[in-house]
């Protein structure tokens, strides 16, 4: 199966619809499968307290509020079917991430292929219940928790795809968890995606082998999300095994707002796209055999038996008389010791291949 590529647009659409529309063309021609908003109502998801990332201190006002920054980058409600239309003209899905119960019943109207479950979301058990009682598969990305967290989030999914009503307490969810119902839900249902939430993220704080570890874990197909800079990492993360890549692009990387920085242009959007899909081809199947291109250079190139000398009908082979060469056409050198004693059955000349009697 190939790797889904999700080009992330996020809020990079600056509150612009022509901006958004555009992150759409963008990520048509670069040959991502999807192009991926984000939906949510700015007053629900933070309250007029909440502190900025550190990161968005730097790249936004840090005197304005997380409130304020969210309100100005919202993606209106009537601009989606707009947007989702204008993806289905280009050959490319439309999928947005809700933060909110209401964004994410507003999105259920657009029927949208599956849902992307943002990693600041994963300990919000009423939103993670109701994204699985859509019934639809999730993307459940897993930046900044621990491997218990994931659990917690992928026990309360199974809860929410088995059972139309609440659970009464977290125990029960946990209960349900052991069941081989519960294991079948999620084996069906849910895909993991390893994510450092930090923006742009250091090299050394990527960490892919913990994509080996949560694919360990849970037996869950397991993606990257990624937040470095440059196209690098994430076709690092589909040599190792990602099924799921998702990465940020932007029109324009010196444009203002939190995520430009951490995001791709046009152009390296495209790089990153093409080089995953030389990735696949050249990662094969795993089987371990010559190569259709292999079997003329095997002949060049592999050595075979020869007479070292002159070599009369009736002679004793032997070391002293034999030897290897590049020849064509012959016996493998792995069978000279069985000629070792026996006789020669004509005359060869010394750089003659050597059969068998």
């Amino acid at each position: 199966m190939s790797v889904l590529i999700i080009a992330e647009a996020g809020v990079n659409h600056n509150g612009e619809k022509a901006k958004a529309l555009e992150l759409i063309e963008v990520a048509a021609n670069s040959g991502a499968d999807a192009v991926k908003f984000q939906t949510f109502n700015a007053e629900r998801l933070a309250a007029m307290s909440a502190p900025k990332a550190a990161y968005q201190q730097q790249t936004t006002d840090a005197t304005e509020s997380q409130l304020a920054m969210l309100k100005a980058l919202e993606l209106p409600v009537d601009w989606h079917h707009d947007l989702q239309a204008h993806a289905k003209k280009l050959g490319i899905q439309f999928i947005s991430t809700a933060f909110d119960l209401g964004s994410l019943e507003f999105l259920e109207s657009l029927d949208l292929p599956f849902y992307k479950i943002p990693s600041g979301e994963i300990t919000n058990g009423p939103l993670l219940m109701a994204f699985a009682q859509t019934g639809k598969n999730v993307i459940l990305s897993t930046g900044m928790a621990t491997l218990g967290e994931v659990e917690q989030a992928l026990a309360v999914l199974a809860w929410g795809y088995n059972n139309k009503e609440l659970p009464t307490s977290l125990a029960d969810v946990w209960k349900h968890w052991s069941s081989s119902q519960a294991a079948v839900s999620v084996e069906e249902k849910v895909s993991l995606l390893h994510c450092t939430s930090q923006y742009p993220t250091p090299m050394e704080e990527v960490n892919l082998k913990a994509m080996d570890t949560l694919a360990n874990s849970f037996g869950l197909p397991v993606g990257y999300s990624d937040h470095t800079q440059g196209g690098l990492i994430p076709v690092a993360a589909v040599a190792r095994g990602a099924t799921i890549i998702e990465k940020h692009f932007t029109l324009d990387r010196n444009l203002p707002g939190p995520d430009h920085k951490a995001s791709l242009e046009p152009h390296e959007l495209s790089q990153m796209v093409r080089e995953i899909r030389e990735i696949e081809t050249a990662l094969g199947d795993g089987r371990k055999r010559p190569q259709l291109s292999e079997w003329d250079t095997r002949s060049a190139a592999r050595q075979k038996i020869i007479a070292r000398t002159d070599i009369a009908q009736g002679a004793v082979f032997t070391a002293q008389n034999l030897s290897t060469a590049r020849t064509g056409e012959g016996e493998s050198p792995m069978y000279i010791w069985g000629f070792y004693g026996k006789k020669a059955s004509r005359d060869y000349r010394k750089g003659d291949t050597i059969e068998r009697s």
